[in-house]
């Protein structure tokens, strides 16, 4: 089971690929913010966890094990900005509280969410009421 951590390096290194073509140290590096040293260190561990395959001066690619991996993370995430979005969550907050809770959650979790997130989106309704829910909330705490 990976780290936390590992599921961020995994995640970047998916959408870099999927988004480029390849990866390499130092975009991974410029995108979380830490030194291309701390990189090079979480991909040799990735390496040797089967995620990916690394060469020196050459970049990295994913094993399918890694595809697959960083192919979920990325949905767990997707999934969870669309849900904070549903409920009404502030744009601007959206991206630090997935950050701070997508760890921590279980497969069937992800299931659950998945299963609401289909809920509200089946019916326009539904998250119409959830709206006037929270509206009428709203007033009553100003009373």
């Amino acid at each position: 089971m990976p780290t936390p951590s590992m599921e961020d390096y995994i995640e970047q290194i998916y959408l870099l690929i999927e988004d480029k073509g390849y990866a390499r140290v130092s975009d991974i590096a410029e995108i979380l913010g830490v030194h291309p040293s701390s990189v090079t260190k979480m991909v040799q561990k990735l390496g040797k966890k089967n995620y990916l395959v690394y060469e020196k001066y050459r970049g990295l690619m994913l094993t399918p094990k890694g595809k697959k991996t960083g192919k979920h993370f990325v949905y767990r995430h997707d999934l969870l900005e669309e849900l904070f979005r549903i409920i009404g969550v502030d744009e601007d907050r959206i991206y630090e509280e997935v950050e701070g809770i997508e760890h921590h959650l279980s497969l069937e979790t992800v299931e659950r969410i998945s299963e609401l997130v289909e809920y509200f989106k089946e019916d326009e309704k539904r998250i119409q009421d959830l709206k006037a829910i929270q509206m009428r909330n709203e007033m009553q705490q100003k009373e």
